[in-house]
């Protein structure tokens, strides 16, 4: 790999500050698919994006000092993999097309060979894709191309399936990372409806389905109303009030018909009012009322949506299955439509079926056909969500060059293999965020807030890391403008991008972080503060050593929580640090007195004096400088004095002043040459630094590294060591472990503390003991899975195994939803 400076390479991929370029990186584009529907059409492609990382000293003989100069030192150039999703009106293809062909590089390159299509419109549009490309094309089998577009979103993008309840609070339940996403039901709703039993990516066949679909939806909205295409039905049906042209219940009983327990508003006839329209006023039974357009329109939806719920719920019913997930053209994320589904399955199977929509639902054909033309690259591989290059949750983008609406999804490739973490007690129902900002208002205002504040410190520091570059200031603002305009937009729409946490909110900005070229803005202020905690290593040493028993354990895990409190992402602690000359003896003083807001330190001291060292633990550590060196190194010498072997755990990719991985060694390598026992525990591998494949200030268990996860097991792991935050408070504060687990951290947020009832600085010590045998029922994980999943991994370049599906067992309950009750389930009744 070549390495350049920062005036040599700067990622020109995004143009446009508050927006999403459409088409981007064309001109690196390797493979296309393309799914052509009756309304939609779908292009996917393949590219390669050049990212930079900083250089960390490596070598034995390095420099160890610190200049102003080396903030603009050489970076290392890598090429990641990117895939690429766009979204259009079909009628708009050949301008597309033309787009496509107009920003390729070297086009000539693709003449001969095949792109995959599949897709109603894929005979139809055969010979322009041949005239505009160059390529043969391939034509793939739709249902198949369905569902492995179905199984590459289930298994790769957090957040993707959701349940949805309308007016409920909130209405998008999206569903967790979980380690099997088999089985399920697809429905999916183009013109017809087809129902897909999917058991194994390679087991799958269709089982049924109904002619009641789309199609029919729309042509009997033709014929019965003046809207001129599907998008205005939907739109006439959101406004209308079917009770004029539906007949209910009630409408034939006077009230519920409580002997077959069927409530008064449920539908009995769909437009049975509809009877009378051509009757004069004297004639009209039941006292119809006129109905407008949009009455018709939304009681037709209704019509072919209890339809399709109802013959779904039958055939879950009978393939037992408890999941059922619903595609294609007709919902579109609709809220009236999914409501009505929803309402519908749960209806019919008494809550025992859970029916689930996909973010993404309209890519899967297009993401099916490009695996088919490119396994090695997509299939075989983890990726996540790019939230910088993707457009939102039921948005649109309209591109400047086309001068079309579009809907974009970018994923890149992960670095590292990942899986769930084999400490989980329930990986299935493994919920890594502590606060779901989509549910709680209060906490989604203040914390957006918050991050725009302090997006100006974040702008500043990523210029001043880059000095001598022409570009970083244009640079830097266009991620501000980005960043601030996504705050924004989340303001409006929580949803956007799946679940809104505060770990998604970070993860966010380092995304455009990277996106914009400023691959780790902190890496001279890092450097600087671990060189100055060296020089005061030994001395600390010094101090605990001095210590005895009790006296000894307090004073260890109280330099851990000191050193947590510096921190560059807390704004408080920020202003703190640059301000002053804030010193370790300082943050010391900034520790409460005991007790703690969660104080289990005497249930910790107890635990090492009474029983026997544990035999391996895994520490996760947050920060560079003091908090690393001078609170997480003293804690791990004195569990390696006891006997116990340590797996330090650091990011794999930078996040403020976060440790990561390359980082971690030099640490260490530094730290040896003071202290013996870390010196010999490194030589004889009782001290083993690992990357956790994260690269965000929180700690996501479900896409852990791989190997860290075999390390895991193969040493024996008995004690879990989470500090920091966002690894212990926004995230991972519930999450229960089939070891011991200790979560130590600072809350250094006022708003915060004082919600969860302490002040600033208040303390988060939290011991859990071992869950026994007897509770551990059910485990999905085993040394088998990771040992297949190892094979695999060796077998195959950056193979990658993991699964982003949410199996949680918990039963729905249908419930009446405002007066949406009667929209949305029809009954046997007959007049």
């Amino acid at each position: 790999m070549a390495e350049v400076t920062n005036e040599t390479f700067h990622p020109q991929s995004i143009k446009l500050p508050a927006a999403v370029e459409v088409f981007a990186n064309l001109k690196n584009a390797q493979k296309f698919a393309i799914d052509i529907g009756l309304s939609l059409t779908k292009i996917a492609y393949y590219s390669t994006v050049r990212y930079r990382k900083a250089l960390y000293e490596d070598a034995e003989d390095a420099a160890t000092t610190t200049t102003e100069n080396d903030s603009e030192r050489d970076y290392q150039v890598f090429e990641g993999n990117r895939l690429h999703f766009v979204k259009f009106e079909t009628r708009h293809i050949e301008s597309c097309l033309d787009f496509v062909k107009a920003n390729l590089v070297n086009v000539e390159r693709f003449q001969g060979t095949s792109i995959q299509v599949t897709g109603g419109g894929a005979y139809k549009y055969k010979e322009l894709i041949q005239e505009k490309l160059g390529t043969q094309v391939d034509k793939k089998d739709e249902i198949c191309c369905l569902i492995n577009g179905c199984n590459f979103l289930l298994k790769n993008i957090p957040g993707e399936a959701f349940e949805f309840e309308r007016h409920a609070n909130p209405e998008y339940k999206f569903q967790k990372a979980s380690p099997n996403i088999f089985p399920y039901l697809l429905v999916n709703i183009g013109s017809g409806v087809s129902i897909l039993k999917v058991e194994s990516e390679q087991e799958f066949e269709r089982v049924g389905g109904t002619a009641t679909g789309g199609g029919t939806f729309w042509g009997l909205g033709s014929l019965l109303t003046n809207a001129k295409g599907f998008d205005e039905l939907l739109q006439l049906a959101e406004i209308g009030d079917h009770r004029n042209v539906d007949m209910l219940v009630k409408d034939i009983y006077g009230g519920d018909y409580s002997s077959q327990g069927l409530a008064g508003d449920l539908i009995a006839s769909s437009f049975g009012k509809a009877v009378n329209c051509n009757k004069s006023e004297s004639e009209i039974f039941l006292g119809a009322k006129k109905f407008s357009e949009a009455d018709i329109a939304r009681s037709l939806l209704f019509l072919i949506s209890n339809d399709i719920g109802q013959v779904a719920s039958l055939y879950a019913s009978m393939h037992n299955m408890n999941k059922v997930y619903f595609g294609g053209y007709f919902l579109r994320n609709h809220p009236l439509s999914m409501h009505t589904i929803s309402y519908a399955i749960k209806y019919w199977t008494n809550g025992q079926v859970k029916p689930l929509f996909l973010r993404h639902e309209g890519y899967l054909g297009a993401i099916g056909a490009f695996i088919y033309g490119a396994k090695s690259e997509s299939n075989k591989c983890s990726w996540l969500e790019n939230y910088a290059g993707s457009s939102g949750f039921k948005d649109v983008i309209k591109s400047a060059e086309l001068g079309i609406q579009v809907d974009q999804l970018e994923i890149d490739q992960a670095e590292n293999a990942v899986s769930f973490c084999p400490l989980l007690i329930d990986p299935a129902n493994y919920n890594p965020d502590t606060t779901d900002l989509a549910q709680d208002k209060e906490a989604r205002d203040y914390w957006l807030e918050c991050f725009e504040e302090s997006v100006d410190k974040f702008i500043t520091r990523a210029i001043h890391s880059q000095p001598q570059s022409p570009t970083a200031k244009d640079r830097a603002k266009k991620l501000k403008e980005k960043y601030i305009s996504r705050l924004h937009y989340l303001r409006e729409q929580p949803f956007a991008y799946g679940t809104l946490t505060v770990r998604t909110l970070l993860d966010t900005i380092e995304h455009c972080m990277k996106e914009f070229d400023f691959p780790d803005p902190y890496l001279h202020q890092k450097k600087l503060e671990n060189e100055q905690a060296l020089k005061h290593f030994k001395s600390r040493l010094d101090e605990i050593d001095a210590l005895e028993g009790n006296a000894k354990v307090e004073e260890l895990i109280k330099g851990v929580l000191t050193g947590n409190i510096f921190d560059w992402g807390a704004q408080e602690v920020a202003t703190l640090m640059e301000t002053t000359e804030f010193s370790f003896k300082d943050a010391q003083e900034k520790i409460p007195e005991r007790p703690w807001l969660e104080d289990c330190l005497n249930e910790w001291t107890t635990r090492l004096h009474e029983e026997e060292p544990h035999r391996c633990a895994a520490v996760f550590i947050d920060n560079s400088g003091v908090d690393v060196i001078l609170g997480i190194l003293p804690f791990v010498r004195d569990l390696l004095q006891r006997g116990t072997k340590v797996i330090l755990c650091s990011n794999s990719m930078p996040a403020l002043n976060d440790v990561t991985h390359p980082e971690l060694v030099v640490i260490l390598r530094d730290a040896a040459k003071i202290c013996d026992v870390i010196k010999y525990a490194l030589k004889e591998h009782r001290l083993m630094p690992m990357e956790t494949a994260q690269a965000g200030p929180c700690l996501d268990l479900s896409r852990l590294n791989l190997d860290l996860c075999l390390a895991m097991i193969k040493h024996n792991v008995d004690l879990l060591v989470i500090e920091g935050m966002g690894r212990t408070l926004h995230t991972n504060l519930y999450a229960r472990m089939k070891c011991e687990c200790l979560k130590l951290a600072v809350v250094k947020n006022r708003w915060l503390a004082k919600r969860l009832g302490g002040d600033m600085y208040a303390v988060i010590c939290k011991y859990e003991r071992k869950v026994e045998k007897a509770d551990l029922q059910n485990q999905s994980f085993s040394m088998e899975q990771c040992a297949c999943k190892n094979k695999r991994k060796n077998s195959l370049h950056q193979s990658t195994t993991n699964s982003t599906d949410d199996a949680t067992s918990q039963a729905l309950t249908s419930s009446n939803i405002e007066n949406d009750s009667s929209d949305a389930t029809t009954t046997n009744t007959t007049k």
